[in-house]
């Protein structure tokens, strides 16, 4: 079915540079992503063919490449032997293939191509036991379309699906290299900073409330809970034992190597804006394991704002945010119409 062979690769993988323009996907055994760490300009004798699989030989991360793309040290790649296989049904073989593998661990289990080439995946088949292609594509599309109209749901209900520009956003974005920028500390500005209280995982109770604790998956939430703990309101910035601050727009707990800044007399589109200047602040790497950020650190913390005579200039940060906040979107809204 497919025909498993090691990654083309002749440059030093440990000085790759990604470029920010032009270059080919570069996969790497990331699972986030479609697998690509990013875009690198190589060699193009060394890129991997298109409507291939990339398959990490000790993490099973496969996706499905449509484009021609380079590839890290540790990825195979599946060439299909099936004449009929592409974007069209490739994620329904996916599907089926990381259930055949699901019993391999990260660490664990090394994929050789002999291995690889010897697992079996269970497909639908048409009653001559030819493989039903049709009826995969079939059923991708109408996952697809499902999907899209959830999303296009979504829009509407959110407000999402307006991207258009009012003539503050673009004035806004028009004079953002022109603004004048000043120093502001954080306690100066929001009150004395807030510090949660640490929940051991054994006690935490199942429930509703967002748990937030230190580190980047899931924006830090590592539980919802019921149990007694203070809450904090929506619309607030939590800085993590490493400097890493996030936006929170709903009520949360938090344990006691999370800092929260009170924000939440703001705008929330200004309070995005002070969010990703406390990041901006803390987040160099001086704080680590080592040296943790606290409540008090965060009371220290001294971020650059627009300021207008003296004071921040909430109402231009609003303008910015709200501004990018549409232009990020609206590929999202176009994708969704055009699927429709």
């Amino acid at each position: 079915m497919f025909e498993v062979r090691s990654y083309k690769q002749r440059f030093d993988a440990n000085k790759v540079t990604l470029v920010k323009t032009g270059g080919h996907p570069y996969v790497v055994r990331q699972g986030s992503d479609n697998g690509q760490k990013g875009f690198i300009d190589e060699d193009e004798v060394y890129l991997n063919e298109g409507n291939t699989i990339s398959f990490g030989q000790d993490t099973a991360t496969m996706f499905y490449q449509e484009q021609p793309y380079f590839t890290g040290d540790k990825i195979k790649i599946l060439k299909p032997k099936l004449a009929r296989f592409g974007k069209n049904n490739a994620q329904f073989f996916l599907a089926t293939m990381r259930l055949s593998f699901s019993s391999f661990a990260w660490g664990n289990s090394s994929f050789s191509i002999k291995i690889i080439q010897n697992q079996k995946i269970h497909l639908p088949v048409t009653a001559n036991d030819d493989i039903d292609f049709d009826f995969m594509e079939s059923y991708i599309r109408e996952l697809e379309v499902e999907r899209v109209r959830e999303l296009q749901s979504y829009l509407s209900a959110t407000g999402l699906s307006d991207c258009t520009l009012t003539e503050r956003e673009e004035t806004a974005l028009n004079a953002f290299d022109s603004l004048e920028w000043q120093e502001f500390n954080v306690k100066s500005l929001f009150g004395k900073s807030t510090r949660g209280k640490r929940l051991k995982g054994d006690d935490r109770i199942v429930g509703d409330l967002p748990f937030v604790t230190a580190g980047e998956t899931n924006t830090g939430i590592s539980a919802f809970i019921s149990n007694d703990v203070e809450i904090f309101s929506a619309n607030t910035t939590t800085i993590d034992m490493f400097g890493s601050a996030k936006y929170r727009n709903y009520n949360y707990g938090a344990d006691d190597h999370v800092a929260v800044v009170h924000t939440e007399h703001l705008n929330k589109y200004a309070a995005i804006f002070v969010t990703t200047s406390c990041h901006k602040s803390a987040h160099n790497g001086q704080f680590n394991y080592g040296h943790n950020f606290y409540a008090k650190d965060a009371d220290e913390l001294n971020i650059m704002l627009p300021a207008c005579d003296g004071a921040p200039n909430y109402s231009v940060m609003q303008d910015v945010i709200s501004a990018m906040h549409k232009l990020v979107i609206k590929d999202v809204v176009q994708y969704a119409e055009t699927k429709i």
